[in-house]
Order: structure tokens, then C-alpha cells, then sequence
């Protein structure tokens, strides 16, 4: 017997020679035996493990540890492509369990002989990790490059037990795919219930979305929620000192995070020391890098500060837009960074020498300035954008219409008011 009471194994002096590496490093015989019946096996070779695991591995009683070897050489480890991290994440999952009990049944992962017919018959690779499943991206000879804003949709309310065997056939009907990430959960070993399809033409994004919302595609459950996804590649950023401008806020997280594109701020009107209002969004040139910058921001919490900071990170908010012909007929802009000291009057009087104007409102440091006609709103946001107007820089954007969503979250608060009222 070993001296924390457990049986001490026998090694064969092939097993021994074979061993050492992982003795030396202070795995237990136990464990060694079992790692080097599983490199036999040729599931898994000891190139595939790297100190990190060595470690974690180390800190379970031996018995445990087994365990999660059996179950994780039981899986398809086929398209894992960092089997090391993926071993560590179902370590993390094992614990979580032994915490918390197994309150989740068992998933079945995907048809493996559906999924192997659709990646022989497209060429694209499905790589595994604890955190999401990716397919495709880039397609086999395609252009390498990422495609920009209006190529990604969101699907949400993925029936936890429908993987990409399912998923694929469905969406790739509309277009051809880029590549599909589902979302995965590392404690749980589940889908988070939703994932990202990015299509090599905008035109296949917006169809897959006119003919996949509100889809039923398990009897029973709740349908799919589809849209185009923009709040993905943006990431809210809190308790950022309200001195900091946006360049000087770029320049930060530029430092520490790759990919970052553009920086939104809001000023405030009553205070020009006041460059912000503690917070930022941050937007990413794909959802893989404000992923990434995600983590990397969160991991830092507590260790890294920004100004002697310890700032909040979290994606930003889903964002509705509309589509390109709802857009194409917008006549009002609207205006950002407008001064205390710019008024309804004045800016009435400033666009109104580009074309006849129906009305102006002002809110706060932001404003909307309605057009008779598209043609002079187009004109005087071209002319406008980025000049002094009162003591700042404008920003001028043809102004969002509501989505249906957004009327409905309309109607919804005034009939609540309107309720409000008759108690009160």
C-alpha cells in the first residue's frame, strides 16, 4: 500500500521504461498504467498531453482520475484537435459534477456516420473543443478571409440534443456555409442552445433567416430563433475612468486584445471633462475575435487593471438591424455628440441648407433630424458627418427604423404605463 492509503501498482519493466516520463513528472502508477494503455490503444499518444494536463491530472486521486481518462477515451475524439485542453475542460467537468451532483442527463453527441458523409462531401474539417464545435471556415480552396458584417446569423434555441448532422443540411439549403460554430458548455458537456452560421454571400444570410425564424425543428420544443448577427463581434466594457477618450480607450484594449476595430462612446452633453459615461463597446472584426478578447479580458479581472482599473466585460446587448430595403428608404439621420449648448433651432437652421426638414428633436446629447426627402438626408449626412457643430465633433448615421421586436417591446412598456396610470 502507498502511503495515502491506496493500492500500489505493479509495473512491468516495459511499463516501467515507458513510465518514466510520466512518474517523473509525479503522475502515480496507477494512473501511468492506465495512460499507457491508452496510448496502445492509439486513441491517444503522450505527445498529446502537455504539462498543463500532467498537472491537472496529478491533483486527483487516482481513482478519479482513471475515470475521467475511460470516459474521455470513450468519447469520438476524432475532431479534437487540442486534446490536452479538451481533457482538461472534462477535469473541470468531472469536479463540477462531483460538487454538484449530475443534475444533467446525457446528451448523445451527432450521427457520426451522417457527419462523416457530409464532411467527405464537402471537404470542410469540424474541430472540437470545450467550448464550442466549429465546421467549415475557410471552405476547401475559398477565399481565407473572414466575411465582414451581414454574412453571420445567430441561431438561438437549439434543442440540446441537435448537433451539426442536423444543423447543416438545414441551414446550408440558403447558401453556401463558411463555417458554423456551436456553442458549447464546458461544465456540462451540453450545447449552450444557440450558435453562429457565417455565409460566403450576404444574400444566403438574409434568406436563411426569412425562411428559418420561428422554424420548428424538433416537435415540442420551442422554434428557432434566427437573425443576422451584429452584437456578437461587440463586447460591452464597464467602470472605464469618464476622462478617457475614445482614442486614448482604443489605444488600450488595442494593447491588449487583437482584432479590435472601432470604439463606441457616449459623451455627455453637461460636461466636457467627462469623455464618457464609464462605459464603452468595443467591436471586433469577427465573432472569433471578440471571443478571444473576451476571455483574455475576463481572465485578466483581478490581475490586470486598465488605469488602475478593474473594468467589467461582457458581451454587449443582441442588436436587431434592419434589412437592407427597410434602410434604402430611411430619411431621418441621427446625430451624436451634440453639445449643451446646440440647439433644436440651430440645428434645424444647419441641415435645413441641404433640403426642406419636417421636424428636429433633441435628447440629451443626441438628436434626430427628420427629411421630406432621402436624397437631402443623404446629402447633408455626407456633408455634415464629422464637423464642428457647437463645441464637438458630430457623428451623423441614417437613424435605425424599430424593428418589429423593438415595436413590440414598445407597445409592451406603454401598455404597462397606461396600466400603471389607471391604478395609480
Amino acid at each position: 500500500m502507498s502511503q495515502n492509503g491506496e493500492k500500489e501498482e505493479i509495473l512491468t519493466p516495459e511499463e516501467e521504461e515507458e513510465a518514466k516520463i510520466l512518474l517523473d513528472h509525479g503522475i502515480t502508477k496507477q494512473v501511468a498504467k492506465e495512460l499507457i494503455s491508452i496510448y496502445h490503444s492509439g486513441k491517444l499518444s503522450q505527445s498529446d498531453l502537455d504539462d498543463r494536463a500532467m498537472d491537472a491530472l496529478k491533483e486527483f486521486a487516482a481513482e478519479d482520475a482513471i475515470k475521467v481518462l475511460r470516459q474521455f477515451c470513450d468519447g469520438n475524439l476524432e475532431h479534437v484537435g487540442n486534446k490536452s485542453a479538451f481533457l482538461c475542460g472534462q477535469m473541470k467537468t468531472y469536479r463540477h459534477k462531483l460538487r454538484v451532483g449530475n443534475p444533467h442527463p446525457l446528451i448523445k453527441g451527432p450521427d457520426e456516420e451522417k457527419l462523416k458523409e457530409i464532411l467527405d462531401r464537402t471537404g470542410y474539417s469540424l474541430d472540437v473543443t470545450t467550448g464550442q464545435r466549429k465546421y467549415g471556415g475557410p471552405p476547401p480552396g475559398g477565399d481565407p478571409n473572414q466575411p465582414g458584417c451581414g454574412h453571420e446569423i445567430f441561431c438561438g434555441k437549439i434543442p440540446k440534443d441537435v448537433f451539426e448532422d442536423e444543423l447543416i443540411p438545414l441551414f446550408e439549403k440558403y447558401g453556401k456555409i463558411w463555417d458554423m460554430r456551436l456553442m458549447m458548455d464546458p461544465l456540462t458537456g451540453q450545447t449552450r442552445g444557440y450558435g453562429f452560421i457565417t455565409y460566403c454571400e450576404t444574400e444566403a444570410a438574409s434568406e436563411a433567416v426569412t425562411q428559418l425564424q420561428n422554424y420548428e425543428i424538433r416537435s415540442g420544443k420551442p422554434p428557432l430563433k434566427v437573425n443576422i448577427s451584429i452584437a456578437n463581434v461587440r463586447l460591452f466594457v464597464g467602470n472605464i475612468p469618464k476622462n478617457k477618450s475614445k482614442d486614448e480607450i482604443k489605444e488600450e484594449f488595442s494593447k491588449a486584445t487583437e482584432g479590435l476595430m472601432d470604439v463606441i462612446v457616449y459623451g455627455s452633453a453637461d460636461n466636457a471633462k467627462q469623455k464618457n459615461r464609464g462605459f464603452a463597446f468595443l467591436e471586433y472584426e469577427s465573432h472569433k475575435a471578440a471571443s478571444t478578447a473576451k476571455r483574455k479580458l475576463q481572465s485578466s479581472q483581478g490581475h490586470r487593471k486598465f488605469w488602475q482599473c478593474e473594468v467589467i466585460v461582457d458581451w454587449a446587448d443582441p442588436i436587431d438591424e434592419p434589412d437592407h430595403e427597410t434602410m434604402s428608404k430611411v430619411k431621418v439621420l441621427y446625430v451624436r455628440h451634440l453639445t449643451a449648448d446646440v440647439t433644436e433651432e440651430s440645428l434645424k437652421e444647419q441641415f435645413g441648407e441641404f433640403g426642406k426638414i419636417e421636424r428636429v428633436k433633441k435628447i440629451k446629447d443626441y438628436g434626430f433630424v427628420h427629411f421630406e426627402e432621402r436624397d437631402d438626408a443623404v446629402k447633408a449626412m455626407e456633408a455634415l458627418n464629422g464637423t464642428m457643430v457647437g463645441s464637438q465633433n458630430i457623428d451623423i448615421s441614417l437613424a435605425k427604423p424599430p424593428t418589429e421586436n423593438k415595436k413590440k417591446e414598445q407597445r409592451k412598456r406603454e401598455q404597462e404605463r397606461r396600466m400603471f396610470r389607471h391604478h395609480s
